[in-house]
């Protein structure tokens, strides 16, 4: 999933060096690049420890059923 952000990194990098200005090539940095990148960040961060909270506990679950097998 983070290929996916590096390859836009390296787009908006090579847009914005080729930038007729430099503050038209700091704006697209700034506004196609650093922000969402961020966001993406960010979402991607708030969704990894909430699927790995749902695989610990169908682990746990399991492993109290081998743990009593009188449980149907």
């Amino acid at each position: 999933m983070y290929i996916v952000a590096i390859g836009w990194a390296y787009v908006v990098l090579m847009l914005a060096l080729t930038a007729s200005s430099v503050a038209k090539g700091l704006a697209v940095l700034v506004f196609l690049g650093i922000i969402p990148l961020l966001l993406f960040a960010y979402l991607a961060g708030k969704l990894v420890p909430r699927r790995r909270s749902v695989a610990v506990s169908d682990e746990m679950g399991h492993q109290r059923d081998a743990a009593n097998p009188d449980t149907d």
